[in-house]
């Protein structure tokens, strides 16, 4: 009766307990040194060096370089990722969208060569790409600015746009960061209403 007695209550609690937690255990030990690793590759791989030792990306590189978004008097650097990429919080986008942009750039690059990149299509196709929330990751006080405030009214009808009227940041500044070799940097090269650098003057009426 004793052995029936055993062989119907089943295992040990034990014996229950080890294998699941085992195979946790050994999932952990595999899957975090993946993760860690991949983590690692995706942020060392989007960084301006990295970016630069592509043929086809190191003119914009370049003038990143000397834009107000590396040098400015508040000290603070955007560097690739934080306009191309969705924000590293968005875990499951940022990956996404890493592997994408990464993936097409390398097929590019070997099916058709450095010398077919249309530097101005790429560069029209971020503009396109790049919504007003990637801006705002970083300028998040822009309806503050007592010292100048033609720009905060511009900004407000941005933010809280009247239907029909909705516009996008990069419609004004449009040449602040991957400026035309030709342009002069930190000066406004084009005739426009409102004197600052950047200004698309389409977009103004011009």
């Amino acid at each position: 009766m004793a052995q029936e007695g055993h062989s119907t209550t089943g295992k040990p609690f034990w014996k229950k307990v080890f294998k699941p937690a085992a195979l946790i255990i050994l999932g952990i030990i595999i899957a975090f040194p993946i993760f860690f690793g991949t983590m690692t590759a995706m942020v060392a791989t989007s960084t301006p060096e990295f970016c630069s030792t592509c043929h086809e990306i190191r003119p914009a590189v370049q003038a990143w370089a000397g834009s107000t978004h590396r040098n400015n008097a508040s000290g603070l650097v955007a560097e690739c990722m934080d306009c191309h990429l969705p924000a590293p919080e968005d875990t499951s986008r940022f990956f996404l969208m890493k592997a994408y942009h990464g993936t097409k750039d390398l097929v590019y690059h070997l099916l058709r060569g450095a010398e077919a990149y249309d530097r101005e299509a790429a560069r029209e196709g971020v503009y396109e790409m790049v919504t007003n929330e990637v801006c705002l990751r970083c300028h998040q006080n822009i309806l503050y600015m007592p010292q100048n405030r033609g720009a905060m009214l511009a900004h407000r009808t941005v933010i809280y746009a009247r239907a029909g009227y909705e516009k996008k940041c990069t419609d004004c500044h449009y040449d602040l960061v991957h400026n035309n070799p030709s342009a002069v940097m930190y000066h406004q090269f084009r005739q426009l209403p409102y004197q600052a650098k950047g200004l698309k003057p389409e977009k103004l009426g011009s």
